[in-house]
């Protein structure tokens, strides 16, 4: 490796904390791929298994928080944690806390990635990079980065068995693809078109045989991977959840989970964060807000110049500041949307590269350069937000955020 390659290789690999009002370079982030074990999404945090070198089942599960523009990718499509299943396997790119004071998982050495965590675990599997930029799973990442899965070959008995396969660039090319092999059982999906097949049909079609091996050709697909723990002792070995057989399977799938997080972004507003604010008199402002990314196009096509929109301040884990048992509506700021005006360049990950420009006659404390927002168009629903979804009377304590046993009612 040459001087220039190996600093530019050492300065990625160095610990990169993002900046409050500056989206991170995505090529700063560290990245590290486990599986989905716990999700508190009202906080928008969970635990991640982390894949290391060694035994992946005694590897503890790794606390992570999404950053307030952090993307969710699920299936190909925009998503919430809530809609990811448990055992998921995810690819992560992540960076340091931005505000260790104010961080929703423990805070841990910089250098904890290169850490041995002994018995068996090996090194990387609990990383201080633990604020996720990007958080997507399998078929997610590969249509991100132009992969595919190739099929060689399967071996079964009694509807269960192995694939060995190998991601590969679509296009082909890019080196010596690596095979794995990985486990599938009856429970498996397979998805063709728009129907949903079990492993029998593919049997009884002779696509696959009842009992044995056969080679599948390098029959190119997308997986769903999770992982279940495997007998006869091997330390890592995922299993296919999901198998999408073509294009149209897998578009169907990211056209259903688009339109679950649509409707869910209407109920909870775009989040944005605050980049300047014009004070008038007598509580008049104009406030002027970056959108941030990773939701369908038609959501941004709502706000539009001279409609009638709220705003109302929101905590990093963008749940909504409120007055007791009040609605955002209730609290929120009302006014209109002046502009909405692409920004300049390419936007970053994080960034929808869209600005608005938000008048109001009454301006809330949460609305100030780089704080959170939400912006809702008035001709979204105006729902009530159940109670874990938002903080009561504005607070943002610690035992708001990190909730204690007394959460759960006494009957």
């Amino acid at each position: 490796m040459g001087l220039t390659m190996f600093s530019a290789a050492m300065h990625a690999d160095e610990p990169f904390r993002p900046e409050a009002g500056k989206f991170p370079p995505v090529e700063k982030a560290h990245t590290y791929r486990g599986e989905l074990v716990f999700v508190d999404h009202a906080n928008r945090r969970g635990s991640i298994r982390v894949q290391g070198s060694g035994k992946f089942r005694m590897n503890d599960p790794h606390p992570f928080a999404m950053l307030p523009y952090g993307i969710v990718q699920y299936h190909g499509a925009p998503a919430d944690l809530r809609d990811i299943p448990l055992g998921t396997v995810l690819h992560v790119r992540a960076f340091l806390p931005p505000d260790p004071r104010t961080s929703a998982v423990p805070v841990l050495p910089v250098d904890n990635k290169t850490k041995d965590a002994n018995h068996n675990r090996g090194a990387g599997i609990f990383p201080a990079e633990n604020h996720v930029l990007l958080l997507e799973d399998e078929p997610s990442h590969c249509q991100r980065d132009g992969l595919v899965w190739k099929l060689k070959e399967v071996e079964i008995k009694n509807r269960e068995g192995t694939i060995i396969a190998s991601r590969e660039p679509k296009q082909g090319g890019g080196g010596r693809a690596v095979q794995e092999t990985l486990t599938f059982d009856a429970a498996t999906r397979v998805w063709r078109g728009r129907e949903c097949l079990r492993i029998e049909h593919l049997i009884t079609d002779d696509t696959w045989p009842a009992e044995g091996k056969k080679a599948l050709g390098g029959q190119a697909v997308m997986l769903g991977i999770t992982w279940k723990p495997t007998p006869g002792g091997v330390f890592t070995r995922f299993h296919i959840s999901d198998i999408w057989l073509d294009d149209e399977a897998m578009q169907n799938a990211a056209l259903h989970q688009t339109e679950v997080h649509k409707a869910f972004i209407r109920s909870r507003w775009m989040p944005a964060w605050v980049d300047a604010v014009e004070y008038g008199k007598f509580g008049r402002a104009t406030v002027t807000a970056t959108l941030f990314g990773g939701m369908d196009a038609s959501l941004y096509a709502d706000l539009k110049p001279g409609i009638a929109a709220l705003m109302n301040g929101v905590e990093n884990t963008l749940k909504h500041t409120e007055g007791g048992t009040a609605g955002p509506t209730q609290m929120a700021a009302r006014g209109k949307l002046l502009d909405v005006t692409p920004l300049p360049g390419k936007a970053p990950l994080g960034s929808s590269g869209i600005q608005i420009r938000f008048e109001t006659d009454l301006i809330t404390e949460g609305m100030r350069p780089t704080r959170i927002v939400k912006v809702r168009p008035s001709s979204w629903p105006d729902v009530h937000l159940p109670r874990e979804e938002y903080l009561g009377n504005g607070a943002s304590n610690i035992d708001e955020r990190f909730p204690t046993p007394a959460i759960f009612p006494t009957y």
